[in-house]
């Protein structure tokens, strides 16, 4: 019995059990948006193809299974391009599916014709166009695969409107099981302790791929064990858990000559944990090339001058780090390595605390001391680039993975209300805060009405201050004066107010404090303008390594 191909498309997508499906629809796909009428993932249609992507990619990071998204043909697919190639460079997993012209036009000049699987092949894990119906899900298939396999991105499919269109005689196919990773023989794990224990103060480095929930629980288990000092990147936020913090030493990315860079640079033995160097490259741990360094990971480190690991250890890293646990005995730190690791913790704990600020306006450690007294285990925080974001993973802690969200890879603007829109879908029954510059809250604001339209509970906090000021203090440290970088002034309060949010505005701790619980007792989204005091922000750029400037 035959099927049309856009039903073998939403077969195939429930056999792969996605729960949700981001897009837009337009003439090229709507065969797919027609069945999805009667059954398939649940639909959110976005306000904008990008965000639709960036929503793919925090289900994909918060779940570990490809989020999946659909555009139509021509501006539809081209407008995916950001939120794939984020979601590619930061390792979270997206299927996305686009329209594309039917075969027959595919090499006229005519509506909406172009070369799709070209486009995004630099940008994606796999970038391909169907030719035939009876491809469609084989394609798709693939296509989740190569998502979900180390190191996980996104996945493209362009397919013609007559694919979408035609008739298939195959059935949809089912998921079969993922490959199997495995751990590393005895003799490498003891070989690992040994050089552990002959070191004097070896440190843990965890990364992205480390912060799903074995990894971090086999993690927590080794560090309750051994006392190994920990320093996550941002995408491991939250691997160190609040009973095991004394054994965390700050983030590192972006920013210089924190606790967790000088333990970095003194330890004699780093054990990279599911650590990408895009998140933080090892030349800037690691200038003096004098680091050894052991991996942990599920694939081959890049090499470079400055990442030249002695071992690396490939195959699951929580069954890896389990092993060691298990075979490790009797390790503890010697008494004057924890004597500098107190001296680390003082920094880390009181370090950038002194400020007076500005009337009618709120510091951003005032902003992050109360959400920080807000935010319980269970919350998820999506934060957007731009100041706030340094001062953000710098100092508010995380005791979840993946409960505090950062665009490290690519360091994208508008990622934070799309990623609370799905971190409320996946996570329904907590609360969300999203944080945002005023200039990267429009850039994707108009997901607002999504967030209201699906009642959904997410508190967001716009640090106000009228730019770009992530490039203005910059580009002031460079040049002496900044450009390009001022915008006029916008009523947030007024605008979340006509999509139906509620909008407050607090120009102090205490009246943010009074907003913070409003928003907490309101149904529905939240926003909170807080016109910021970023006087501190000069003294903030002096560590900003100047080969990270955004």
């Amino acid at each position: 019995m035959s099927a049309k191909g856009s039903e073998i498309i939403v077969n195939t997508l429930e056999n792969h059990n996605v729960p949700f499906i981001f897009g837009i629809p337009g003439a090229k796909i709507d065969g797919v948006f027609d069945t999805l009428e009667d059954h398939g993932p649940q639909l959110i249609l976005a306000r904008h193809e990008q965000n639709a992507a960036f929503m793919a990619q925090a289900i994909g990071r918060l779940t570990g299974e490809p989020g999946v998204v659909i555009a139509t043909s021509g501006p539809g697919a081209s407008n995916l391009a950001t939120g794939l190639v984020t979601a590619t460079a930061e390792g979270d997993p997206v299927v996305a599916l686009a329209g594309q012209v039917k075969r027959a036009d595919l090499s006229k000049l005519t509506h909406q014709s172009m070369d799709n699987a070209a486009l995004f092949a630099p940008i994606t894990k796999y970038s391909s166009e169907i030719q035939d119906p009876e491809n469609l899900s084989e394609s798709i298939a693939n296509a989740f695969r190569i998502a979900k396999t180390a190191k996980k991105g996104a996945s493209f499919l362009s397919i013609p409107q007559d694919v979408t269109d035609g008739e298939v005689n195959g059935a949809a196919i089912k998921p079969l099981s993922a490959p199997i990773l495995g751990a590393p023989a005895d003799a490498a794990i003891d070989d690992l302790i040994q050089r552990i224990q002959e070191a004097k103060l070896p440190t843990l480095l965890v990364g992205m791929r480390a912060s799903s929930e074995k990894e971090t629980q086999a993690i927590r288990q080794l560090v309750a064990k051994t006392g190994l000092p920990v320093v996550e990147t941002f995408q491991g936020a939250g691997i160190i858990s609040r009973d095991l913090e004394e054994h965390f030493f700050g983030r590192v990315g972006l920013f210089r000559n924190q606790p967790g860079d000088m333990l970095l640079k003194r330890s004699d033995l780093v054990i990279a944990v599911g650590y990408d160097p895009i998140e933080y490259e090892a030349r800037n741990w690691n200038a003096e090339k004098d680091a050894r360094i052991v991996v942990i990971d599920e694939v081959p480190m890049e090499i470079d001058q400055y990442m030249q690991p002695e071992v690396e250890l490939i195959g699951s890293i929580a069954q890896t780090i389990e092993k060691l646990s298990e075979r490790i005995m009797d390790y503890h730190l010697s008494g004057d390595v924890a004597d500098y690791l107190a001296t680390l913790q003082e920094k880390l704990s009181n370090g950038d605390k002194n400020f007076e600020a500005v009337a009618g306006r709120v510091h951003p450690l005032e902003v992050i001391d109360v959400l920080q007294k807000a935010v319980t285990d269970e919350m998820t925080v999506t934060v957007d680039v731009g100041s706030h974001y340094i001062w953000m993973a710098r100092h508010f802690r995380s005791y979840e993975p993946r409960h505090l969200l950062f665009s490290n890879g690519m360091q994208t603007l508008g990622v934070a209300l799309p990623w609370a829109i799905s971190a409320a879908l996946v996570r329904p029954n907590t609360q969300i805060f999203s944080v945002s510059g005023d200039g990267g809250f429009l850039f994707s604001a108009q997901e607002l009405e999504t967030a209201v339209r699906l009642k959904q509970n997410i508190i967001h906090l716009v640090w106000n201050d009228g730019s770009y000021n992530m490039v203005e203090f910059q580009e002031e440290m460079k040049y002496n004066r900044s450009s390009g970088v001022h915008f006029g002034p916008v009523d947030f309060v007024k605008y979340a107010e006509a999509f139906g949010a509620k909008g407050l505005r607090a120009t102090t701790k205490a009246e943010l404090e009074a907003a913070i619980q409003e928003g907490l007792a309101t149904e529905g989204p939240v926003i909170i303008d807080i016109p910021i005091d970023y006087s501190d922000n000069k003294e903030l750029g002096k560590t900003i390594l100047p080969d990270q400037f955004y």
